[in-house]
């Protein structure tokens, strides 16, 4: 058998094509003026850009998870952490369980029972980029590396919108270091909730073991653009280096993890 004129079909999964990459990057863009923007603005201003910077970044983590894994993965992507987000909200805001007593502002813009229609966008924001990540660290303990790294986040997020009016809590308690506003079952909230996410998500969506190259950047450069502005922020505009001290360690770990493993690990 002669196997001279035989070639192999071409992954086309493997990359994102020009056109895809230019779409993504201009969402990404204005995502991360919309944040750059922030510690400038003030008043209604600052109210839009804070709604907006949540729809753009959710925006370019639902495309890239189309363009890198298809529809499929998308829309599971998208109704299992969206409609989670919001089941989880409603529970939190009527049983105090188990963040926390806490109540949104209504700046933040149109309610669904309570719970601003922007805030399982936030989720999706930052699930994405996360749950790539603990896929990559630990295959077998995705639920907790995932649910650890969304509890990581929120200590840059929480105080921030807390400082802005953006909602409130009831402290009685113990609080999180360097955050006297906010609880500390907030953040055991956070690491509970975010492993239910991470284990859903992981027994839901395809496992994509080939690279996709250039087209994972995306996500990872909004992983890593999330820790260190949110370490420049704090220190440099919001004027809480406590802030920057434990978010930055806390999430910094994962994000340092995860580049390793890019780079000295296994390559899918």
């Amino acid at each position: 058998m002669s196997i001279r004129n035989y070639r192999p079909r071409r992954d086309a999964r493997r990359s994102i094509s020009p056109s895809k990459n230019f779409i993504l990057l201009a969402v990404l863009t204005v995502a991360l003026g919309l944040q750059i923007s922030y510690p400038l603005a003030e008043g209604e201003a600052l109210r839009l850009i804070t709604i907006a910077t949540v729809y753009w970044a959710a925006g370019a983590m639902l495309l890239h998870s189309l363009f890198a894994y298809g529809w499929n993965y998308a829309l599971r992507f998208l109704f299992i952490t969206f409609f989670y987000a919001l089941i989880i909200e409603q529970i939190g805001l009527r049983t105090t369980w188990p963040f926390g007593s806490y109540e949104y502002s209504p700046s933040l813009g149109y309610q669904i029972y309570g719970v601003p229609l922007v805030v399982p966008f936030a989720w999706i924001m930052m699930a994405h980029s996360v749950f790539i990540a603990a896929r990559r660290l630990a295959p077998k303990l995705v639920f907790l590396v995932g649910g650890y790294g969304l509890m990581a986040w929120d200590f840059f997020l929480d105080p921030q919108m807390v400082s802005a009016g953006r909602w409130t809590w009831e402290v009685t308690g113990s609080h999180v270091p360097f955050q006297t506003e906010i609880p500390l079952s907030n953040a055991f909230g956070w690491l509970l909730t975010g492993m239910g996410l991470m284990a859903l998500l992981h027994f839901a969506l395809p496992r994509e073991r080939r690279s996709l190259g250039s087209s994972r950047a995306v996500p990872e450069f909004f992983l890593a653009w999330t820790w260190i502005g949110g370490i420049v922020a704090n220190l440099f505009f919001f004027d809480r280096p406590g802030v920057a001290f434990l978010g930055g360690l806390a999430l910094g770990a994962l994000v340092v993890s995860y580049f390793l493993a890019v780079r000295y690990g296994r390559r899918d």
